[in-house]
């Protein structure tokens, strides 16, 4: 792994500069949001802008690359994103703020599908798993880092919008000098929904209902822990802890998954983080001072949301043939990305209506509902005793769909391997049941 990151530090370099100047501004916009006195739909509506641009991004981003190149394309919607980081602070009002958030999702999106598919370029078979690995990491450590920039200014100011144009500027340099060749892009056609829904139920309904925890815990974090009291130091750890025990349980959960039937776990993952849910309101209900109860809320949230986000595309895997697998991975993400359009906007009325306690009362009811429909679908469909599972492979909510078709590909390779070597030990056995016959002959002769 460490000579796969050293072969495209630059890469990797540039895109955690991208995650820190995207996540300052998630966490940022939330709490500026609060002090410019933005109500809560307001606010909801705001967040849920990212995500419905991001969503015209990954469709419209390949015809732009198509055009234009990916040089154009990057060096256009980078330069977007800068300029609308600074309008922010001096365009204070919903109605801006709601276009700023949809042009910079979509740019974000076409800044994001550029990049991987350099990364991509740059990676083959033998260790594609592992830079998607260092890809994750990469995205999880920009974001943690951006929550901590936030403590350092003040949230009524420039500076930190300032810091984070800066850093999205500054990320043109590395991606665009380590860059290669310049790839042939192109990505599957989608799966359609209706096929999708048949071919995995509980793999769409799974993903729809993820898309709205994503999006709470992205976009409506810092406005909740504003909510209930927090101080900007706190809800930078809140929301650190998230992102942590994300990428700390990826890897446990998904060796767990490749040995046993993998709706088990989709169902426990789902119950603790409803459990974990549940303690967090419970104890902001109960106990004044309870930033401790809310950041093991944060940490179990994270820790069985993202992980579930890889898993219910291993499990959709499962029931697909390998030609149809990048197909249904850009469907499930845009199953995802719709729930994540309309995840804000039922949170900010949840809170309206309930008070702050809504955001984990939405998380729960989430959580709880991947469970129980995975309970529901385990009555519904038998699954082989053997549990051939299609080997796991970590994956970040954040990536777009050409890092899911990447992600297909390791699947993809680790199944062949997987086959090669029952053939291969098939054939031994035959071989040495052969000779066993052969001696068996002589012996009788």
């Amino acid at each position: 792994m460490v000579q796969v990151f050293f072969a495209s530090w630059a890469l990797f370099l540039g895109m955690f500069m991208l995650m820190i100047g995207n996540g300052l501004q998630g966490t940022l916009l939330g709490l500026r949001g609060e002090v410019e006195g933005f109500s809560t739909l307001e606010i909801s509506i705001v967040m849920s802008a990212y995500f419905l641009g991001f969503l015209g991004g990954s469709r419209f981003t390949p015809k732009m690359i198509g055009k234009v190149g990916h040089v154009r394309v990057f060096a256009a919607l980078a330069s977007t994103i800068s300029a609308v980081l600074i309008a922010y602070p001096v365009l204070t009002e919903p109605w801006a703020w709601i276009l700023g958030r949809t042009v910079i999702g979509f740019c974000f999106c076409g800044v994001y599908i550029t990049a991987e598919s350099w990364l991509n370029d740059s990676s083959d078979n033998e260790n594609r798993g592992q830079a998607l690995s260092i890809y994750m990491i990469v995205q999880m450590a920009g974001i943690v880092s951006a929550q901590y920039l936030v403590t350092l200014g003040d949230i009524s100011g420039y500076v930190l919008f300032i810091v984070a144009s800066m850093l999205v500027s500054l990320a043109f340099a590395p991606i665009l000098l380590s860059a290669g060749r310049i790839p042939e892009f192109g990505t599957a056609k989608p799966m359609s929904i209706k096929q999708l829904i048949k071919t995995s139920p509980l793999g769409s309904v799974g993903m729809f209902l993820l898309g709205g925890v994503f999006a709470a815990q992205f976009g409506m974090s810092a406005v909740y822990g504003q909510r209930v009291g927090l101080t900007v130091g706190q809800i930078s750890v809140f929301i650190s802890a998230i992102y942590i025990s994300a990428l700390v349980f990826q890897y446990p959960i998904g060796w767990l998954s490749d040995r046993i039937d993998r709706r088990i776990l989709i169902v426990g993952l789902g119950a603790f983080g409803a459990g974990g849910c549940l303690v967090a309101y419970g104890a902001g209900a109960i106990v004044e001072d309870s930033f401790v109860a809310i950041v093991i809320g944060g940490v179990i949230m994270g820790g069985t949301s993202n992980p579930l986000y890889a898993l219910l595309i291993a499990y959709t895997n499962d029931y697909l043939e390998k030609e149809d697998m990048a197909g249904a991975s850009g469907g499930l993400l845009f199953v995802n990305g719709v729930g994540a359009v309309s995840g804000p906007l039922i949170l900010g009325w949840m809170m309206d209506q309930v008070g702050p306690g809504g955001y984990w009362m939405f998380l729960l009811v989430l959580m709880a509902g991947i469970a129980l429909y995975a309970l529901f679908r385990m009555t519904q469909r038998e699954r082989d005793i053997e549990y051939d599972n299609v080997p796991y492979a970590p994956i970040s909510a954040a990536g777009t769909a050409v890092i899911a078709e990447v992600a297909q590909e390791v699947y993809i390779e680790a199944e062949e391997e997987v086959i090669a070597e029952a053939e291969a030990e098939a054939d031994d056995e035959a071989n040495a049941d052969q000779e066993t016959s052969n001696d068996t002959d002589r012996d009788t002769n």
